[in-house]
């Protein structure tokens, strides 16, 4: 955790270290849920992703442009997966030991809005640079230009910290571009709550706004992903042409549509249970014993049926 995340404050963890801890029955059977949705999204979703993606961008020369909108959206997921499936694990492990981690990710995927998108992927990293960066120098308190400025500062760090790369520092420009409409027109904090708060569904006006940042998201993700520049600059031209709207080709990758199923089955959890602290937080003692076992088994079952596949954590190279 001290590599990837949480980034944990001293002033946080070493009193929980320091001090006495009892086991707590609730607090472990907690962890112990967290722990399998971390490996469910590390082994189901992401290193599944990562088999397509990695194809598909290592050999996108040879792909559509329909095909390599898909290679896109597996790494969207794939990274999602991996780096928050790890957060939850470790998140759960610690309370195993009854240590509080802060919260990494909170479902940054139906965000509204790129500043919403921020507050909640790797928001222990987001919120250390508010603190450590953003505010020394002088915050939002100097007028739409300082924030304009910092805000790219950040932006740009942030860059420099996943790597030496032009990638990734046009992936941390991007991001700030992204997020200047709201900086300049002091909207940046109108979705605090997560969407549909206590509803099944979205209004169309959220859908909308939930579907442009998703797809912002992804191509910014083109960058983070291509081995350098030229790659990513061709990638993007290659996938914007009238191959685009076609059916994809998935010749060589080893295609199964399962992985579709899979995708559709993860989101919808993650749905229901956006307001929890993880996604499985809400199947609780409400729920009927064999309903909530059952579902418990089909996730140990999805893990050990996919788990041939094993791939790096993508935030252990940072």
């Amino acid at each position: 955790m001290l590599v990837a995340g949480p980034i944990e404050r001293a002033t946080h963890l070493l009193p929980q270290i320091q001090k006495k801890r009892t086991f707590d029955y609730s607090n472990a059977v907690n962890g112990l849920k967290q722990i399998l949705w971390g490996l469910f999204k590390k082994i189901v979703i992401a290193d599944q992703c990562a088999q397509y993606a990695n194809i598909i961008f290592n050999n996108s020369g040879d792909y559509s442009g329909s095909t390599l909108l898909l290679g896109a959206l597996f790494f969207t997921f794939q990274i999602y997966g991996d780096f928050s499936g790890y957060s939850d694990i470790a998140i759960g492990t610690a309370k195993l030991f009854g240590i509080d981690l802060l919260r990494n990710f909170a479902f940054p995927y139906f965000s509204r809005d790129i500043a919403e998108f921020w507050r909640r992927w790797h928001i222990s990293l987001s919120t250390w640079f508010r603190d450590y960066l953003y505010i020394p120098l002088g915050g939002s308190k100097g007028g739409t230009w300082m924030k304009v400025r910092n805000t790219f500062i950040i932006f740009l760090v942030s860059g420099f910290w996943h790597g030496a790369n032009w990638t990734f520092i046009i992936w941390g420009l991007l991001n700030a571009l992204y997020i200047m409409p709201s900086i300049i027109f002091n909207t940046h904090r109108d979705n605090l709550d997560i969407v549909a708060k206590g509803k099944y569904f979205p209004s169309v006006k959220e859908l909308i706004q939930i579907l442009i940042t998703f797809s912002l998201t992804v191509f910014a993700w083109i960058f983070f992903r291509a081995k350098d520049l030229h790659h990513a600059i061709n990638y993007i031209q290659n996938m914007f042409t009238e191959a685009l709207f076609k059916t994809p080709d998935f010749s060589g990758i080893g295609f199964s549509k399962k992985i579709f199923i899979i995708l559709f089955l993860f989101l919808l959890i993650e749905w229901l249970g956006r307001e929890e602290q993880f996604a499985l937080s809400k199947i609780n003692s409400k729920i009927p014993r064999p309903m909530r076992w059952g579902f418990y088994y089909i996730i140990v079952f999805a893990i050990f049926y996919f788990s041939g596949t094993e791939q790096q954590f993508i935030y252990f190279q940072f």
